[in-house]
């Protein structure tokens, strides 16, 4: 048990200081990191539409809308219309936001390459079975 709780307590610590990293850009532009977390699978997806958004961030329509309605208010995302269905809102970056997702993705790439490079390859691949686990585990 209190090795457990001692992994949950770490897991903790880790996503608040990696969170962290990216704090100060996303201040600069009155942003939050629900924001971020839109920046980076709208980057990641390009023309991803706005339903499967909703369900890669498990968020509700509504707070989704929240949070794409300053994105474009600061014209740092576009929505457009799907070639074959209209209906279907497409999601892209503008100039700006490609450039504050990535610098938002380099400052947390640089805090996981120094902790990868610190732990070793093995312990990479650990990690990373560990992390699949949780993610794919339900409950």
């Amino acid at each position: 048990d209190e090795e457990l709780n001692d992994g949950v307590e770490l897991f903790f610590f880790a996503n608040r200081d990696f969170a962290r990293v990216a704090d100060r850009y996303l201040e600069q532009h009155q942003l939050g990191r629900a924001h971020f977390r839109a920046l980076y699978f709208i980057a990641r997806r390009p023309n991803m539409p706005v339903t499967d958004l909703i369900s890669i961030l498990a968020i509700t329509k509504q707070s989704l809308n929240r949070v794409l309605k300053l994105l474009l208010d600061k014209d740092l995302v576009t929505l457009t219309p799907g070639m074959r269905d209209r209906r279907q809102r497409l999601l892209n970056l503008t100039d700006a936001g490609r450039t504050l997702a990535d610098q938002l993705a380099q400052a947390q790439r640089a805090k996981f390459a120094a902790a990868y490079r610190e732990a070793g390859p093995e312990a990479v691949m650990g990690f990373r079975r560990v992390l699949t686990n949780l993610v794919s585990s339900r409950g």
